[in-house]
């Protein structure tokens, strides 16, 4: 969420920004919501020192024994009016948050300006493709040949956009989640969360999930409670409503947490396979730093998501996504692309992004800056996406034969299983 001083301070700074973001917004009512609260809140200031004016009438009078019925008709004239303007500033104030949760985030100015995918920029390529001396195959008939993809009976169970994995399959992805979280605990500093996987509305407002995503998440009926869609949800909300000890900034935590999304507005987008799913998994990595740490913490962020790629040995580059395509909450955001053999492209892995204190302002998290409080800034990046790190590997290592080398870094995860190979 946006301070509120910034649209009314810099109102064509903002609309510059919105316009940047490809989202164009309005400003005249929200500001003139603004005006009113604060004329209101001027009234109100005057009608208090007014009432304590009256009241300090009304004690002299009563003390000395004189009539104060005039003073205290004014004195409850003016409670009824405090009461009123306070009633109006409520419903000002609710308006006014309603109207800033909808506002995206201001870009930072090292964001490229653009419209969309096109305008994203390659920062730095690491590894370099397979070259196979055979036809390449994608991950979908690779997977269902080596009997560890079943997408026919994951489609009995739930329907479209969801996968089943069997056997070396199955162990493959829960092995890539141990090395995830080894490897950014012990060597990269992050702190092991396990979170709920239900969470409140007010925990997906406070992500900036809600209002605006509602349609692209799942909701429990007749409950408050949603399937989280990143682990970046409950991460967010640990500290809801808390000032931090600064120096135990930067926290930095690691969560593995299913995913749920809808896919709202994808109809018809990457259908074939595990690319887009309604039920992932997702290694996430979340930062709360002050503002003077977090742009050396987000390059920090995106040098751990990429690390796991080079353990891994997967060929990806880095790309900083311009300002039509940025999230929501993001003010900058590297995305780390792998090289997909069966696609011969690159596909997004990882999303590194730099939220400012936009989440901040919305879950109140604070910390302590000379004998004040200030907004703290909020980081978060996949470290990395599971199900698509699984499908990189089963493309990137694929054999001649049709079977599958695993990862050297793997091995230990996979009870020493070098190869993945067809069921005799």
């Amino acid at each position: 969420m946006l301070d509120i001083k910034l649209l009314r301070d810099t109102p064509d700074v903002v609309r510059q920004a919105m316009a940047d973001r490809h989202a164009p917004i309005d400003l005249e009512p929200l500001l003139e919501q603004d005006r009113s609260r604060r004329e209101l809140l001027f009234e109100s200031e005057q009608l208090r020192a007014e009432q304590n004016r009256v009241s300090g009438e009304i004690a002299a009078k009563k003390k000395a024994k004189e009539d104060a019925s005039d003073a205290v008709e004014a004195m409850r004239l003016v409670r009824e009016r405090i009461k009123g303007i306070d009633e109006q500033i409520r419903e000002l104030d609710a308006k006014l948050r309603e109207a800033l949760l909808v506002i995206p985030n201001l870009p930072h100015e090292s964001t490229p300006v653009g419209a969309g995918e096109e305008d994203n920029v390659e920062v730095r390529q690491w590894g370099a493709p397979p070259a196979f001396d055979f036809e390449p195959k994608d991950h979908v008939d690779l997977g269902q040949a080596l009997g560890v993809l079943d997408l026919e009976r994951a489609a009995k169970i739930s329907g479209a956009r969801f996968s089943l994995l069997r056997g070396a399959g199955a162990r493959l992805e829960r092995a890539l989640i141990s090395f995830f979280l080894d490897l950014h605990t012990t060597e990269h500093g992050y702190t092991e969360i396990l979170p709920p996987f239900l969470v409140s509305s007010a925990t997906m407002e406070g992500s900036g999930q809600l209002p605006k995503f509602a349609e692209e998440a799942f909701t429990v009926k007749d409950r408050d409670f949603w399937l989280v869609p990143t682990a970046e949800v409950p991460l967010t909300n640990m500290h809801r409503d808390e000032i931090l000890d600064p120096a135990q900034l930067p926290l930095k935590y690691t969560a593995y947490t299913p995913c749920f999304r809808s896919e709202a507005g994808s109809y018809g987008k990457d259908t074939r396979g595990m690319l887009r799913q309604h039920q992932f998994n997702k290694v996430e990595l979340y930062k709360f730093t002050t503002p003077e740490q977090s742009w050396d913490e987000l390059e920090a962020l995106t040098r751990d998501a990429e690390t796991v790629l080079q353990r891994l040995g997967l060929p990806y580059r880095v790309m900083a996504l311009s300002t039509g395509d940025m999230g929501f909450c993001a003010a900058k955001t590297y995305d780390l692309e792998v090289w997909l053999p069966g696609q011969n492209r690159y596909r997004e892995i990882s999303s590194c992004s730099n939220c400012t204190d936009f989440q901040a302002r919305r879950a109140n998290i604070r910390y302590r800056r000379d004998k004040k409080t200030d907004f703290v800034h909020t980081l978060n990046g996949s470290g990395l996406a599971v199900g698509r790190t699984v499908l990189a590997i089963l493309e990137n290592y694929q054999q001649a034969d049709g079977s599958v080398v695993v990862p050297e870094v793997l091995r230990p995860y996979m009870g020493g299983l070098d190869r993945i190979t067809a069921p005799s």
